[in-house]
């Protein structure tokens, strides 16, 4: 007989060819084309799979679990320790190390498009807003922040979601990345259903309380144009955040860098453009055929159990489902906080000229911090398992690591932090040339929106790093609960910045930016 001590043998066959188990030895495994920031998930989760048939360590072929099976199905429902060393830094990123330049190259072009897009939407806003819808329904100003500020926070935790997906490997599976991939899909279609509703809800109480009087046919529009255009916006932009990944991924880029700037690039025009659209639309059907809003209304909200359904299939979507309502209606409430400020401000007559610089300075706050949120959280899902931090966030908070150390985390930071200076300026002279040319801004009023921006930047950034760890230390993904919170705070802190700007510009007679 043999002799059972209560250990096991190591046992020394070799495994059988059947067996979908990579080598132990590999400890450095290949990556593919394009995949330079992470490593296979399996190897790590090796050692609790294997199970010896026998006393004498007989490795069964029966008795292994598939490996691919039991990690779709019960390992994606939170984020994973990678296999592979960890780096020596602890803000490295574990793979591919980019330089400074590398980062500029990937962010720059993206950045700018970002703020183009962030410009335009604004210039269309005046443009429309002599229209008769515009003018007749007035809650449709209140509206439009409302919606622009919720897809955006969508499209950004989508971009962010993915882009780690991609880094951690899950994307290379074909199924795994197209049941990932749908399941998101219908979270954000849902996600944007319920909150466009939720939104032209929230426009009528308080026009009611305003007003102390609300027509249904103002209730019927509002919710009609709500719901139709953050669907569509939803559908589409979600669709070509798909295909900015993949594209990514197949160029060798990291998502990480350009993925949020692109949503941000493609959200507000496209979604104030099928705004205003729809809004007209709409209009045109009230007066003949008032009951065809009514359907368009019906359908969507019998479309909700649909979208549930199908984000039900896919784990990770699965627990979004419940989980992921919190921060983009959080967001919201502190987004009004800082919509509340601006029309304090803008009624205001000697301050109105603070409208054209608000989604700027907003929108770039946003979309920096957005990268650098998305970067860290890919850090942490590719290097510490949940609740496992760095040795350099278990202590005090550090202002100065943010910005100072070797690690990839600290580079982006500066990359973003010099991109402020540059980037306002360009978009400070865009908007001149798109008043006709025929005003400045003054010297003293340039001099204070940088540096206002340079203290917002600065102080996301800070935050972000703060935020994201904590987060994760609660088990909480920071792809889903970061970015909303660190947008809408962006909104809140540079509209009060820079309402304080014009108003100390005003006591002192400087003419501002008007």
């Amino acid at each position: 007989m043999s002799n059972r001590t209560g250990t096991l043998k190591p046992f020394c066959r070799p495994l059988p060819n059947t067996m979908a188990v990579p080598k132990s030895s590999d400890k450095n495994l290949s990556l593919t084309h394009g995949q330079q920031y992470g490593s296979n998930p399996a190897l790590s989760q090796l050692s609790g799979r294997l199970q010896l048939s026998n006393s004498n360590g007989n490795l069964s072929p029966d008795s292994v679990t598939p490996v691919s099976q039991e990690f779709t199905e019960s390992d994606a429902l939170l984020p994973r320790k990678l296999s592979g060393s960890r780096p020596k830094d602890a803000e490295g990123s574990g793979g591919h190390e980019e330089s400074m330049c590398s980062l500029l190259r990937q962010i720059l072009l993206p950045f700018l498009l970002a703020g183009l897009g962030t410009v335009s939407a604004g210039i269309l806003l005046e443009i429309v807003q002599g229209w008769d819808v515009f003018q007749e329904f007035t809650e449709l100003f209140i509206l439009v922040p409302a919606v622009l500020g919720m897809k955006g926070n969508l499209e950004m935790t989508l971009a962010a979601r993915l882009s780690t997906a991609v880094n951690a490997g899950r994307m290379d599976s074909t199924r795994e990345k197209w049941m990932l991939i749908v399941g998101n899909l219908a979270l954000k279609q849902l996600q944007a259903t319920v909150l466009g509703l939720l939104a032209s809800l929230v426009v009528t109480l308080l026009d009611w309380i305003a007003e102390g009087r609300m027509p249904l046919n103002h209730l019927v529009l509002l919710c009609s144009t709500s719901l139709c255009a953050a669907f569509m916006a939803s559908l589409l932009q979600g669709i070509v955040m798909v295909g900015v990944i993949i594209g990514s991924k197949r160029m060798g880029i990291n998502p990480d860098n350009i993925a949020t700037l692109m949503a941000a690039c493609f959200g507000d025009l496209f979604t104030l453009a099928l705004l205003v659209c729809f809004s007209q639309w709409c209009y045109s059907l009230m007066e003949l055929y008032p009951y065809v809003l009514y359907l368009v209304d019906l359908l969507h909200i019998c479309l909700i159990p649909v979208w549930m359904r199908v984000a039900s299939k896919h784990p990770e979507s699965h627990i979004l489902l419940r989980s992921g309502w919190e921060p983009i209606i959080t967001a919201m409430v502190i987004s009004s906080v800082g919509r509340l400020i601006l029309d304090k401000t803008v009624s205001d007559e000697n301050l109105v000229g603070i409208v054209v610089y608000a989604p700027v300075i907003n929108g770039v706050g946003g979309n920096l911090v957005s990268i650098q949120a998305s970067r860290i959280s890919t850090h942490l899902h590719l290097n510490y398992s949940p609740r496992e931090i760095p040795d350099s966030h278990k202590s005090c908070f550090n202002l100065c690591h943010t910005f100072v150390g070797t690690g990839s985390n600290q580079r982006s930071a500066r990359v973003l932090l010099l991109l402020v200076l540059p980037g306002q300026l360009i978009f400070l002279h865009i908007i001149h040339l798109m008043k006709g040319g025929l005003t400045l801004p003054s010297p003293l009023f340039i001099v204070f929106f940088l540096s206002i921006s340079l203290i917002q930047v600065f102080s996301l950034l800070c935050i972000a790093d703060w935020m994201v760890h904590c987060l994760w230390q609660r088990s909480k993904d920071p792809d889903s609960y970061s970015i909303p919170y660190l947008t809408a705070l962006g909104d809140l802190l540079g509209t009060a910045l820079l309402s304080l700007s014009f108003l100390l510009l005003w006591c002192i007679g400087d003419p501002g930016g008007v």
